[in-house]
């Protein structure tokens, strides 16, 4: 299969998650907007109330941020430029992107996010650093 049929597949997922997403968010805020509505119970149930109402709000939270790279990866489905890494221009491997549709890098360029270590960085003065200078 061609990338082109791959991404025009990973759109139509990407669409269907976005939608999801969207009515999930619809959901959980309005949940969260009659939660102060509610009241009774005992010091026990307010507690057990305040811990669900923090978790569906962290629930919303994730979910809002992967809506936001949802629509981010759609957008640059639209402008052609979908499946680029934003940090090396290389292409995104599309068993990444089936595992990942949203995902904006490429898995080099994350690791090396995560880890904090810039792989393009230079790298001459490794070796400079003395225990003495720390």
């Amino acid at each position: 299969m061609a990338r082109k049929d791959s991404i025009t597949k990973l759109r139509e997922v990407l669409v269907l998650r976005r939608d999801a997403l969207r009515k999930a968010l619809a959901g959980d805020l309005s949940l969260l907007k009659s939660l102060p509505e509610q009241t009774g119970g005992d010091v026990v149930d307010a507690a057990l109330d305040t811990a669900q109402d923090e978790i569906s709000s962290q629930l919303a939270e994730v979910e809002s941020r992967e809506l936001a790279q949802i629509e981010t990866a759609l957008e640059q489905i639209h402008k052609g430029t979908y499946g680029l890494c934003e940090i090396c221009r290389g292409k995104i491997p599309l068993a990444r992107l089936n595992a990942l549709p949203y995902a904006s890098t490429c898995i080099d360029c994350q690791r090396s996010a995560e880890t904090g270590v810039n792989i393009t960085g230079d790298w001459s003065r490794i070796g400079d650093v003395s225990l003495s200078d720390l």
